[in-house]
């Protein structure tokens, strides 16, 4: 069968080729006529001459010509057909077929259908009746004998199924429907891939003992299934599988979106034998996160298409700090630790700016997961908003603990219990606590089955208030009972807090693997896509969407498929009632594919099926009625027949002639150089839009200040409005910059005024801000401006004009008030007054106060935590420098001086040493923004002691 073979209806009309030999006689007497040329001057004699002439014989090609034309009509008229049926089966009894129809044969299903269509017809010619089974369908699979007509009929309504087959079953359904009689022919229509049960099958099927068996097998080059999509870092890896010891093919693998467009493509490699492959598609996450199944290029199978939902999806998740720019240090960092624990497995966006109003909702535009928020404590409005927008539609918001949070004060929405104010602190030489251990984790969090490493300890956390629920919501908890994380549900999201830092100065929790694992735990819980609405809910089992169908399409469900259940313990396996496809809704589904990681194919073996097995191919091709195609080759003879005869007679010549006056042309330079010319309009016209955009840009920026800010180091002061009050800053910056340039080596330039709201800030290292009750409140959008200039690493300094700032509580005036109003919308961390051991008191003069025109004010900084060797050391550094200072000591009062050099405005005291203190205090200043904790390295530790006499 696997060659070709030929056969004739009506043989005996190939006698006719007897009579070519006299075709070839009477071709050779008859020739054709001889080619007439005319001679001019002999016109007129052949007009007196009727001589006739007669050519010998024909030419020898066109006797060929003619005899093969004969010989292609005899061969039509006897009928012959191309691979001609064979009766295959033999005796006498039912015939018993056993068909495979499942997920593997989608592709060569019409190839199995008319070998069984051609057994059932050599039945139904002999009266022997069928009894037929599918592998594939279920107990309702009807297998009792029937006539030939019946059976195909029933095999005309067969379809292959995207489920794996069940042969021992339908085995055992054509021995019920035989009821003990025996078949005389037994045929398997195999589909060439063993099962766990095809042993068992051919056992049920031997005991018949049939009097002929036949076992069909197809070829298994195009055979291959996809097991397992994986959305790592670097690439979407897919892991395919095909029959171990088959050749190996080349396969190209496709990525569709929901609308079956094309997103991507890469070929399946594999590496050995046991054929398991896979591919890598190399394209950029946001692209994979909008593949919705992945299939096999031609290979029309359920086992080729690789269905994927929310699950699989990478997840985005958003960084955020509180801390400045400059404290954020590899290992200082808060988000260090965090960048490390989800970079492997989940894509990290950080914001493009400092200003939190602008970077929060820029960053949920880019649809996370998770936002992380590390030590945050005031949030924008607009901020604050958009989170909650966020959470409220299915969003994860993970915030961690710091000075900052600790130092808020009131009503915080977006933390999942109410917390105490400050913080508490474990150990040390104040306190009588040890630092705290982890408990076990719960068996009812989340966080539950990870392992707590023994030595992680806490030494500070933030306090949750005692509450009826607050177990409810503890995550994971102190051996003292104290929460560590909490959480609670907000509308389809989730908030959780930490109450430690993300980095190890409260707990060594961020250098440990459990941290790792709360993270990943964490970000596992959330959905891809988070930002946007999303009414899938949690549910033991979910209804079928759409299903695949047996070539590998997505299709409607039928009435037998059944809802699929959600139990890890109890997933619901592959079959008739939970077809591979798509679960739960057009809101939110889950996939249910057909071939597991840990599937394998293997050939199918030889079977013993109880009498001589004869093993057959599928035919490669129909039988095929050769009539038609015999009779056009003869009308393609016979035309070339006609040809022959005009040119040999000249009448090709001759029609030739009258046409060779007509002029006919092609202008095919001028379509050339008409596409050419087209080409080039449109090369020339092709415009520039990012040069044209830069310039319209630049046109809005202040060039000439820019350059005027960045060529020399300038102290800047905050414009308020009142031109007083402006005089009398810039006066003053005056004055201290040119006192500057007189005692140190550096030479600032003239102060410059700059406007909040418009101005770029970043060219300042040091913004002087007086506050006056009668100045106008800047706007939302110019804090905004100010936070993001603080955390970028520039320093403000306040200057509350005519108060005493004793105290940042308690009894306030009408400019503190206006500060409070102007520090209540910025992330500010905890402030104290400068230390003694501050290196603010040693950047350049060594000083114990900061005085101005007024000195009973002292000056605020940022806190920092207390150092352990602080008795042994002269200065103590923090990781940065502060960004903010607020005093009322009135700087610019002290330091403003006329065009001669001549003081403006008188001190308090009549001691001439104040005013020279107040600069020394501007150098300090000035000098620590500039250098920031360069003083408290230890190379200054022998001049610091021997100036101050240690």
């Amino acid at each position: 069968m696997g060659g070709l073979a030929l056969s004739f209806g009506a043989p005996f009309v190939l006698a006719g080729l007897l009579a070519l030999p006299v075709i070839w006689w009477l071709l050779k007497l008859t020739p054709p006529r001889p080619q007439v040329e005319a001679f001019p001057p002999l016109r007129i004699l052949q007009r007196v001459l009727k001589s006739e002439e007669t050519p010998s014989k024909s030419p020898w090609w066109l006797t060929l010509l003619r005899l093969l034309l004969a010989a292609l009509v005899i061969f039509a008229l006897a009928a012959p057909t191309l691979n001609p049926r064979e009766t295959l089966i033999s005796g006498t009894g039912p015939l018993a077929i056993l068909v495979d129809n499942g997920w593997s044969s989608g592709g060569d299903f019409d190839q199995r259908r008319r070998a069984a269509e051609e057994l059932i017809r050599q039945a139904g010619d002999t009266g022997r009746p069928v009894v037929m089974a599918f592998s594939a369908e279920g107990p309702d699979d009807a297998a009792s004998p029937v006539e030939a007509a019946a059976a195909l009929e029933r095999l005309a309504a067969a379809e292959p199924r995207p489920v794996p087959t069940e042969r021992l079953a339908a085995a055992r359904r054509i021995a019920t429907a035989l009821a003990g009689e025996r078949p005389g022919s037994l045929v398997f229509l195999s589909d060439g891939l063993d099962t766990p049960d095809a042993q068992e099958a051919a056992q049920a099927l031997a005991a018949l003992t049939p009097g002929q068996s036949i076992v069909y097998e197809p070829s298994l080059d195009g055979v291959i299934g996809l097991t397992n999509a994986d959305n790592s870092t670097e690439a979407l890896v897919v892991s395919a599988v095909r029959p171990s010891g088959v050749p190996v093919g080349a396969f190209t693998l496709i990525a569709r979106d929901a609308q079956s467009r094309e997103v991507g493509t890469a070929p399946v490699a594999f590496s050995g034998s046991d054929g398991i492959g896979e591919a890598r598609f190399q394209i950029p996450v946001e692209m994979r996160n909008d593949i919705a199944r992945i299939e096999v290029q031609g290979a029309a199978t359920a086992g080729a298409v690789r269905l994927l939902d929310d699950s699989f999806r990478r997840r985005r998740v958003a960084l955020i700090s509180g801390e400045s720019s400059d404290e954020a240090q590899p290992l200082l960092s808060p988000l260090y630790y965090i960048s490390r624990a989800l970079g492997p497995f989940a894509d990290v966006v950080r914001p493009s700016t400092a200003d939190l109003g602008k970077a929060i909702p820029e960053l949920l535009e880019r649809r996370p997961s998770v936002v992380v928020l590390a030590d945050i404590g005031v949030l924008p409005e607009e901020a604050q908003t958009a989170l909650q927008a966020f959470v409220e539609n299915g969003g994860y918001l993970v915030r961690f603990a710091g000075p900052r949070l600790a130092g808020t004060t009131g009503e915080d929405a977006l933390v999942p219990v109410r917390l105490r104010a400050g913080e508490r602190q474990l150990g040390g030489a104040m306190s009588w606590s040890e630092p705290q251990k982890l408990a076990p984790i719960p068996e009812a969090s989340p966080f539950a089955g990870i392992a707590v490493p023994e030595d992680v300890t806490v030494s500070r956390q933030i306090l949750a208030e005692p509450s009826a629920d607050l177990a409810d919501h503890t995550w994971a908890s102190l051996t003292d009972g104290t929460p560590l994380v909490t959480a609670r549900s907000q509308g389809a999201g989730t908030i959780v807090l930490f109450h430690v830092t993300a980095e190890a100065t409260w707990s060594n929790l961020p250098i440990s693997g459990a941290f790792v694992s709360m993270l990943r735990r964490i970000v596992s819980l959330s959905r891809a896509n988070a930002g946007a609405p999303d009414g899938q809910t949690a549910a033991d089992s979910l209804p079928p969407y759409r299903v695949l169908d047996g070539t590998g399409r997505l299709v409607s469900p039928g009435p037998e498929a059944q809802p699929l259940s959600l139990a890890a313990d109890a997933p619901s396996p592959v079959g008739l009632q939970h077809p591979p496809g798509l679960y739960g809704s057009e809101e939110g589904y889950v996939a249910h594919n057909l071939l597991g990681p840990s599937a394998r194919l293997a050939p199918l073996p030889d079977l013993d099926l109880g009498a001589a097995t004869d093993a057959r191919p599928y035919a490669d091709a129909d039988s095929l009625d050769l009539r038609p195609w015999l009779f056009a080759a003869a009308l393609v003879l016979f035309a070339l027949d006609a040809f022959a005869m005009l040119w040999l007679s000249g009448g090709i010549g001759r029609f030739a002639g009258r046409l060779s006056g007509r002029s006919s042309g092609a202008a095919v330079s001028i379509a050339l150089a008409c596409g050419l010319g087209l080409a080039g309009a449109a090369l020339l016209a092709s415009p520039h839009a990012a040069v044209a955009q830069t310039i319209e840009q630049s046109d809005s920026f202040d060039v000439q200040k820019a350059i005027e800010a960045t060529s020399q180091t300038h102290l800047a002061y905050v414009e308020t409005g009142d031109g007083a009050i402006d005089d009398r800053s810039r006066d003053g910056l005056r004055g201290l910059s040119q006192y500057i340039g007189a005692k140190t080596a550096l030479e600032p330039g003239d102060p410059m005024g700059v406007d909040i709201a418009t101005d770029e800030l970043s060219f300042y290292p040091l913004l002087y801000w007086p506050i006056s009750a009668d100045a106008p409140m800047p706007s939302q959008d110019a804090i905004s401006r100010i936070d993001a200039y603080m955390k970028q690493g520039g320093t403000v300094l306040f200057d509350v004009s005519d108060d005493t700032l004793s105290s940042l509580s308690g009894t306030v005036s009408a400019g503190q008030r206006r500060l409070r109003d102007i520090l209540g919308d910025l992330d500010i961390p905890p402030l104290e007054p400068v230390p003694p051991d501050h290196v603010l008191t040693k950047a350049f003069y060594i000083l114990a106060s900061f005085p101005g025109l007024h000195s009973d004010s002292p000056l605020w900084v940022e806190s920092l935590v207390p150092d352990a060797e602080g008795t042994a050391r002269p200065a103590r550094g923090g990781d940065g420098v502060s960004s903010i200072m607020i005093t009322s000591n009135d700087f610019a009062g002290a330091w403003a001086v006329d065009d001669k050099g001549l003081f403006l405005y008188p001190t308090d005291s009549s001691d001439p040493s104040q005013r020279e203190m107040a600069y020394r205090s501007g150098v300090n200043i000035v000098m620590y923004v500039l250098t920031g904790n360069y003083k408290a390295d230890q190379v200054h530790v022998p001049a610091l002691l021997e100036r101050l006499g240690q």
